[in-house]
């Protein structure tokens, strides 16, 4: 038999377990896994962060079904990717970060980028180990792999010491392992099946919250076949959106903060009652809600209030028990109800003011006319990955969305750098659609380099940049004889010049009929465009009723 080399092991075992593509930065120890890949018919897609590469194995992962994977050097190539790890956990999406480590013999003596990594994980990941024999690698990444799918998804964490990188053993005496699985879907509970739907059925002011835990459990058919079967209004988490397609009549989004106020039975599908759905607390809720929870993590459910229909399980599997008991014994809500007609009114009020903003003639140009105009553009089966405090914010009223998992943003964590990642991840995952990054100035700072990733790779993203010269709000120029304000960034930056200097094209846009232009040349490019479009540096969204941020 032939020798093998852990790095080879190691490729090997990522095919087997239904990774397609690695990224990461390459570097001392892990070139020979980089290698290894390639040759094993894996796509290697180097990035320029170790963040990108970790926050695009996490997406990878969430859109695939499966897991993505990334591999990053020692010491600060593994720290720099810890963020990512967080990130990967708070959002639930299943990853594999591999990090090269110090050789064995060598450990606890200087090394060469020497850090305590399997411990640095560990906060952040579902399980953490180390490679200490290249024969039972393939058993470490099978375990990896079933964790980070299994139950609640997350972030997994491999070490790989160099010598056992590139340490060598006969391949008959390798450990090999066969593909784990995919995931049981649990059912919940017959009773609490019933429990949930008396429950809606007592409701005056019912509502359904869509998360991305829906997204996840490819819940999709199921959740449309339920809102079609019920009649009931909902309302999309940001990554929720697709899920139940933006333009389905009962989306009651537009009218969020009426629905979240005055409903009295809320379900909530893979959505968790934190900081986004402001802990289920009043001023933002009814003192006195009930609440119908589907998690597939029991100890998520009643973590901020209590849960009066608990369902434990996976949402496609409860979402179907839910359907065939009403296909038993059909039940919808009443059609002409007050509540369904005054979330809808609302609704159509604010779709009627914002239609204001989307025609505005002002210059320079607000967010919201820009945003409608990619809308316009986008097509239906586009993946958009958005990010930015004002520009996502504005965004998720704005962009709709008509597929599951064809929204990434910000998440849980509320991580900023997170878009040029996914959006590398998103086109690698689905070449043959069409992926936008809307990126505000501020947070495209973050990964500015990655768009040469995507030009070398070939990847026809197309990046619009929301400049408004800072942080929230800029200036229009730079008063020299004070303190440069916190937040304020370099006026009027040519972000476009960026992917220029790489062979990408750019498009620079001060106009609607400029931003229009460029969107449709954009789509018509094979390759990775930039459109950096210019808006009013105290652009602001319209005033809202209560802030974005529950603290008390």
């Amino acid at each position: 038999m032939a020798e093998l080399s852990g790095a080879q092991i190691l490729a090997k075992s990522l095919k087997t377990q239904g990774v397609g593509e690695l990224f990461g930065l390459v570097g001392l120890p892990i070139g020979p896994i980089t290698v290894a890949v390639q040759r094993e018919g894996m796509r290697y897609i180097g990035v320029r962060h170790e963040q990108a590469a970790a926050y695009a194995a996490q997406a990878a992962g969430y859109m695939n079904g499966r897991i993505g994977a990334a591999a990053v050097v020692s010491g600060p190539g593994m720290t720099n990717a810890i963020t990512a790890l967080g990130n990967a956990e708070a959002n639930c999406w299943p990853m594999l970060l591999i990090a090269g480590s110090s050789s064995t013999e060598l450990m606890e003596r200087g090394d060469f980028q020497e850090a305590p990594q399997v411990q640095a994980a560990k906060p952040f990941v579902k399980w953490a180990g180390q490679a200490q024999d290249p024969r039972l690698i393939p058993h470490l990444v099978a375990t990896a792999v079933r964790h980070a799918i299994g139950g609640r998804p997350g972030a997994v964490y491999l070490d790989m010491p160099g010598n056992i990188i590139d340490g060598k053993v006969e391949e008959d005496e390798v450990r090999w392992m066969e593909r784990v699985p995919d995931p049981p879907r649990p059912e919940a509970a017959d009773g609490d099946v019933a429990q949930a739907l008396e429950t809606l059925k007592s409701a005056s002011n019912p509502l359904v919250v869509v998360g991305k835990g829906a997204a996840w459990a490819q819940a999709e058919n199921e959740v449309r076949e339920f809102i079609d079967k019920t009649g009931l209004p909902f309302l999309p988490m940001p990554m929720g959106k697709g899920v139940v397609p933006d333009d389905h009549p009962m989306n009651v989004s537009a009218a969020r903060t009426n629905a979240l106020k005055n409903t009295d039975v809320v379900f909530l599908i893979g959505a968790r009652m934190n900081w986004m759905l402001h802990f289920g607390l009043p001023p933002r809720w009814r003192d006195d809600l009930r609440v119908i929870q589907l998690d597939i993590d029991a100890a998520e459910i009643g973590s901020s209030v209590p849960t009066e229909a608990p369902l434990v399980g996976d949402a496609q599997a409860v979402m179907g028990q839910l359907n065939a008991a009403l296909d038993a014994d059909p039940w919808q809500f009443e059609d002409g109800s007050e509540w369904r007609a005054s979330l809808l009114a609302e609704a159509e009020r604010k779709r009627e003011q914002n239609a204001g903003f989307y025609q505005s003639d002002e210059m320079p140009m607000g967010y919201y006319r820009p945003l409608k105009i990619l809308d316009d553009a986008m097509p239906r089966d586009a993946i958009f990955v958005c990010e930015g405090e004002n520009t996502m914010g504005i965004a998720r009223t704005v962009i709709n969305s008509y597929e599951a998992r064809a929204r990434l943003d910000a998440g849980t964590w509320g991580t900023m750098g997170v878009g040029p990642g996914f959006a590398l991840a998103a086109q690698v995952v689905n070449p043959d659609k069409r992926v936008v990054a809307l990126e505000g100035d501020a947070a495209f700072g973050f990964g500015p380099a990655e768009v040469e990733t995507a030009v070398r790779h070939e990847l026809p993203i197309t990046w619009v940049i929301f400049n408004n010269n800072g942080i929230g709000e800029g200036v229009e120029e730079i008063d020299r004889s004070k303190p440069i304000p916190p937040g304020v960034m370099t006026p009027n930056a040519r972000y476009e010049k960026i992917i220029e200097a790489f062979g990408g094209k750019g498009y620079h846009c001060t106009t609607p009929d400029e931003v229009e232009a460029a969107i449709e040349d954009a789509f018509k490019q094979k390759g990775s465009t930039l459109i950096n479009v210019a808006i009013a540096p105290k652009a602001m969204r319209r005033k809202q009723q209560f802030g974005w941020l529950t603290r008390h």
